[in-house]
């Protein structure tokens, strides 16, 4: 599923986007803080589902809902607002739902549970990932070539969040824990993951990324993974866990301990 959201107040973009990411954190968010750039983006990508807030700078949420449908006729748009007289002119929109503010997961959740128009699944699956064993990744059957181990660990790690944003502090953490953080640390990483979208884009599958300005994450529903079907309760995938996550890696060794525990709970 394909969310976009928009509110031209920085703050309030932030806290509509956490209550989405929490409420869908498999979908493929993207958000914005000024109306054109959301319609450039809906003129050459398909969405499932528009968060917009109703009063914005220069182009109100209900102008914007309907150039939106133009491009998009079976968008669901959610208006987002902190009044509530909009209502009647929401209503004559044709539009999925509407939520009042203060923004929460469950108010978001409650309308991806009653959209308008319902949403089909794609297929959108782009890499075959193994985390049980050592961590690998698969293009195709094929695995994909990194020019450089850490790159490969990177993106280990936003594999490992599920979609969790990653700053680049968060990674250097990981990968440097015995080296305070700076400049130099802030450019290594800044380099690995330039090296490790390259990989991905020679792979055709650097959509699997989601880039903010300060942060990375990846989107969990466009990757097959082991340790994510395990989760959801996947058979096969429970049984292929034998004790081993991401082995070459010190960092994910107390994922195991976890992973453990579920197993035995579950049997």
């Amino acid at each position: 599923m394909t969310i976009l959201c928009i509110d031209d107040e920085p703050f309030a973009l932030e806290l509509l986007k956490e209550a989405i990411h929490d409420a869908a954190p498999e979908a493929d968010l993207r958000s914005f803080a000024e109306p054109e750039l959301i319609l450039e983006y809906a003129k050459t990508n398909a969405c499932d589902v528009a968060f917009l807030d109703i009063e914005m700078r220069g182009m109100s949420g209900l102008t914007l809902a309907k150039r939106l449908k133009e491009h998009s006729p079976k968008v669901n748009i959610i208006f987002v607002t902190g009044y509530s007289q909009y209502a009647q002119d929401a209503l004559h929109l044709r539009v999925s739902g509407y939520v009042t503010k203060p923004i929460t997961r469950e108010k978001i959740a409650e309308e991806l549970r009653n959209l308008r128009n319902p949403v089909t699944p794609k297929k959108t699956q782009q890499l075959r990932v193994q985390c049980f064993g050592n961590f690998e990744v698969y293009k195709d059957d094929l695995p994909l070539s990194f020019s450089r181990t850490r790159a490969k660990e990177v993106l280990a790690y936003l594999i490992f969040k599920r979609g969790g944003a990653c700053s680049w502090q968060d990674i250097a953490a990981i990968l440097y824990e015995d080296e305070p953080f700076g400049l130099q640390q802030g450019n290594r990483v800044r380099q690995l993951i330039v090296s490790m979208t390259q990989s991905l884009r020679e792979a055709g599958a650097e959509d699997v990324l989601v880039k903010h300005r300060n942060s990375i994450s990846v989107n969990p529903a466009m990757v097959d993974c082991d340790y994510y079907r395990f989760l959801s309760m996947d058979v096969s995938a429970i049984n292929a866990y034998t004790g081993e996550f991401m082995a070459q890696y010190e960092w994910a060794v107390f994922v195991v301990g976890f992973l453990d525990h579920q197993k035995l709970t579950l049997y």
